[in-house]
């Protein structure tokens, strides 16, 4: 099985505790992205970024809130923790 099966299988089998675990993992990451993007100032780039984070965020939250079928909530889960990694390395290293 591979890892993202292994997870899932995990996530699945305890999805209360998981759920809200990974809003206040995400939604902690997220804060700390958006504190990285605005440190490098407040140009139209910086908002975009800030948005999509914001977004993604947002997105993770409600999927549990509105109670979507696991697989989209971990999905979703999944996707704003790498995009939230991804703009705390580019506004650490590369920007």
């Amino acid at each position: 099985m591979t890892l993202y099966q292994t997870t899932f299988e995990n996530f699945n089998k305890n999805y209360m505790g998981s759920a809200a675990m990974a809003v206040i993992g995400q939604s902690c990451l997220g804060g700390a992205a958006a504190m990285y993007i605005l440190s490098n100032g407040t140009s139209i780039g910086q908002m975009i970024q800030l948005t999509i984070i914001v977004l993604a965020c947002v997105f993770a939250n409600t999927s549990i809130l509105a109670q979507m079928k696991h697989k989209v909530v971990f999905n979703l889960i999944i996707l704003s923790a790498l995009l939230s990694v991804l703009l705390i390395f580019l506004n650490s290293f590369v920007l």
